[in-house]
């Protein structure tokens, strides 16, 4: 058994590469091999978001405060609160983040494909939220 103690893992600041706007990433756990799973709890200030990506075995994102926004490739914009449980399957292109006016923290958890647990591409257009 081990049980990570609330507040004994450092938060982190999400890369400017992968997000635009202010996003802090607090660890949760990280499952040792053979077990794959990764799990972080994400808040988005207004207006951040995540740059689209995918992930290789796909994501659950499970909102826990705020209200916010995400979008799978070529479909519509939908808005996301505390209670949601959005899945995006193995390799579906997606975002998600704040509304321009409100916060939103969820949890995100995905698995390890290798060292791998998501690939970043461009980053979403402020028209395109």
């Amino acid at each position: 058994m081990d049980i990570k103690r609330g507040g004994s893992q450092p938060s982190g600041r999400g890369p400017a590469e992968w997000f635009t706007g202010a996003v802090r990433v607090d660890p949760l756990f990280q499952a040792p091999d053979p077990a794959r799973v990764v799990g972080a709890s994400v808040t988005f200030e207004p207006g951040a978001r995540t740059a689209w990506h995918t992930h290789p075995l796909g994501q659950t994102l499970i909102v826990t405060a705020g209200c916010g926004r995400a979008q799978r490739w070529g479909g519509p914009i939908e808005e996301i609160r505390p209670g949601d449980v959005i899945w995006f399957a193995p390799g579906e292109k997606h975002w998600h983040g704040a509304t321009a006016t409100t916060a939103i923290t969820h949890i995100a958890i995905v698995e390890r494909l290798g060292d791998k647990t998501a690939d970043w591409m461009e980053k979403v257009s402020d028209e395109g939220v």
